[in-house]
């Protein structure tokens, strides 16, 4: 891995995944969730990654093609739930995931140094984005829901740039999830893998050549 010293400080563009980098981690508010509502922790987290119909059902969902309703419904009998758990289900298992104030405040810090700054998501639907905040941090969005595909397809990426008015090798993506990341260093972006706010502030620090903290 390339020392510091060797890195390119003079990135002007930053992107951010909103769940699980601005707000606080979203596998721990999912488990808090199995466990309020009595099943094993790693119940949702497991059907995410290995039940193919959840699976569907959640790309479904993130690129717009499926309500809030019926993929409350199709969640509550993956988990094995009674039916009438599935209403208000989407904002239970969000409940747990607060806004990260270390990363807002990073963002202000970018901003006033003058980063340009687009949040990248997959969307659990708009509504359940803070609007007044998103409309603070923001230059510009790319909402997966709103564009009908998502991360990790590489116009998630393009588009966030392109909405900044940078290119790709000018902007920097951070994304709590490896494999999302991936395609935007193949398109020439900087990346940084999210664990918590601390090391990743002091990571962008670097990248951008700006005071974050």
């Amino acid at each position: 891995m390339a020392s510091d010293d060797a890195v390119r400080k003079d990135h002007k563009g930053l992107l951010l995944d909103w769940g699980g980098v601005m707000t606080t981690n979203l596998f721990a508010a999912f488990g808090a969730f199995c466990a309020t509502e009595g099943v094993a922790p790693d119940l949702l987290r497991e059907a995410f990654r290995h039940d193919e119909e959840t699976r569907d059902a959640l790309i479904a969902f993130e690129e717009g093609r499926m309500n809030d309703d019926l993929f409350a419904s199709h969640l509550a009998r993956a988990l094995g739930l009674p039916h009438e758990r599935a209403e208000g289900l989407l904002d239970r298992m969000m409940a747990g995931a607060s806004v990260e104030s270390d990363m807002v405040d990073m963002v202000r810090r970018a901003r006033a140094a003058g980063i340009r700054v687009a949040m990248v998501s997959n969307s659990w639907g708009e509504l359940r984005y803070p609007q007044e905040v998103v409309a603070e941090l923001f230059d510009a969005t790319v909402i997966s829901g709103k564009e009908g595909f998502r991360k990790p397809d590489t116009r998630m990426y393009t588009l966030g740039a392109e909405r900044l008015g940078l290119q790709p090798a000018d902007c920097v993506m951070v994304d709590d999830l490896p494999f999302n990341l991936k395609p935007a260093a193949e398109l020439g972006m900087a990346t940084v893998l999210h664990h918590d706010p601390e090391a990743t502030i002091g990571r962008l620090q670097v990248l951008l050549g700006v005071p974050l903290r």
